[in-house]
């Protein structure tokens, strides 16, 4: 057996068994056969999704895996606890079981993502050898036979392998022993072959001499992203998530990737975008090759030029927004859109900065408050009538006194979501205390049916 499902681990088989011995293990087992090419395929074509949307170094790791260098890409996302769940979230969420684990090196990750991530895994900078040391050396990529070797030798967990000296182990064993041992640990790195779509628009250039400094680092990403406008202006396209790769001479990759709001294909404004994270690269002992490529491109067409005797130019806030996106994460920036639903949490959503305007539109018929609490906050109150608003109430432990209102403005559940909004409703009362500030509070209920809500009080929101 190749490969086995979840059920299929249940039932108590395991990759590696015979068939023969599965069938009879589970009567009436599904057996397919393998198709090697069509997984080499699938794999790749992974790795050109998780290439547009998250990481500019990725490459296959067959049979079932990923190697994605982050750096200079996991900001984009919110950091790499953020990053690594949306990925494995997603997938999830498209049939893809995955498990994921971001460590110091390749061998690290490959190890934690297979025998500790649950479904993800995120080692701290300088911690990933210490974490090593408890797993299983089948985490560690050796041959069966060996692993077979070790375990009759009575060694389980890499830890006890680390501990031992290195020539008796190389003289029973040959070199891959040491070598896996030595890049798990990050004594010996390995060179990631990035996968590259030949859809994609890439340029390159290659230097005689190795450079390393600054400014002839942004001199030369400067000449690149000119050649890059040309090629995109030859297809009609605008950029909207660029790579630029470093390959140094040490057999290193260094990335850095930006994005943009809308598709561009200005020389000058990409070239600053990627000036502006040129002192996150190492150089190493120097660059050999520097390679800039339009991961992610739409279509862009040359506007005219309106002249200024046609009235007030129009304002384009992009360029900031790009510049504001590459520091601190384009999730980051974001406006709201209104929503067609009478329920408060749910009449807004959040929309990219440059995205076009929603077709619905904010409604006016009820003040509301500029901050929603989310969820909102149970309230004590002390109430005259079911249809009056609260005389005074208690929130987070403070009483307050209420010295005018408004309402009620009834809301009903939306039914066709879900049943048991059938017959909810919520009652919501605009108030003032005696300090003057203003709440937004309402009752879970008419106040009479027990089968509208609860009729308990809630504070939903503060008006500023």
């Amino acid at each position: 057996m190749l490969a086995a499902d979840a059920a299929a681990h249940a039932a108590g088989l395991r990759v590696g068994m015979p068939v023969t011995k599965a069938r009879i293990l589970v009567p009436g087992l599904i057996v397919m056969d393998a198709d090697a090419a069509a997984d080499r395929e699938a794999l790749e074509r992974l790795a050109l999704w998780v290439l547009q949307h998250y990481a500019p170094i990725v490459t296959p790791d067959p049979p079932d895996g990923l190697i994605i260098n982050t750096t200079g890409a996991d900001h984009l996302h919110g950091g790499e606890d953020a990053m690594l769940t949306e990925m494995v979230e997603r997938l999830g969420a498209s049939g893809v079981s995955a498990r994921a684990a971001i460590a110091d090196n390749w061998g690290a990750a490959h190890a934690f993502a297979r025998y500790q991530a649950n479904p993800a895994f995120v080692v701290a900078p300088g911690e990933s050898r210490k974490a090593l040391l408890n797993l299983p050396l089948a985490a560690l990529r050796l041959s069966s036979d060996i692993l077979d070797s070790l375990r009759m030798l009575g060694f389980d967990r890499i830890g006890e392998l680390e501990a031992q000296p290195r020539a008796p182990l190389a003289l029973r064993f040959g070199p891959e022993l040491g070598r896996r041992l030595d890049q798990a640990v990050g004594r010996l790195s390995e060179p990631i072959d990035p996968v590259r779509s030949p859809d994609l628009v890439t340029v390159r250039r290659v230097f005689a001499e190795p450079i390393g400094a600054a400014e002839t680092i942004a001199r030369y990403t400067g000449k690149l992203v000119l050649h890059l406008c040309e090629a995109l202006e030859a297809k009609a396209l605008g950029a909207r998530r660029l790579d630029l790769i470093f390959h140094t001479v040490d057999n290193r990759l260094e990335a850095i990737r930006v994005g943009t709001a809308l598709p561009v294909r200005n020389a000058k404004r990409l070239t600053r975008l990627l000036c502006d994270k040129i002192e996150s690269i190492d150089p190493g002992f120097g660059i050999e090759l520097m390679s800039l490529t339009a991961t992610f491109a739409e279509p862009l067409i040359g506007k005219q030029m309106i002249s200024s005797l046609a009235g007030e130019p129009e304002i384009d806030v992009s360029s900031l927004l790009d510049t504001l996106a590459n520091r601190v994460g384009e999730k980051r920036l974001y406006r709201f859109a209104p929503v067609a639903s009478d329920v408060p949490e749910r009449s807004v959503m959040r929309i990219a900065a440059m995205a076009p305007d929603a077709d619905e539109a904010w409604t006016a018929r009820w003040p509301r408050p500029a901050r929603l609490l989310a969820p909102p906050e149970p309230i004590e109150t002390v109430v005259l009538l079911p249809d009056h608003p609260p005389a005074a109430f208690t929130w987070r432990g403070i009483r307050r006194r209420v010295t005018c209102a408004d309402g009620p403005e009834r809301i009903f559940g939306e039914w066709w979501r879900r049943d048991a909004e059938l017959a909810a409703v919520r009652d919501y009362f605009q108030i003032e205390d005696d300090a003057g500030e203003r709440f937004w509070v309402y009752r879970a209920g008419d106040g009479e049916d027990p089968e509208t809500g609860s009729h308990r009080w809630f504070l939903h929101g503060i008006f500023g």
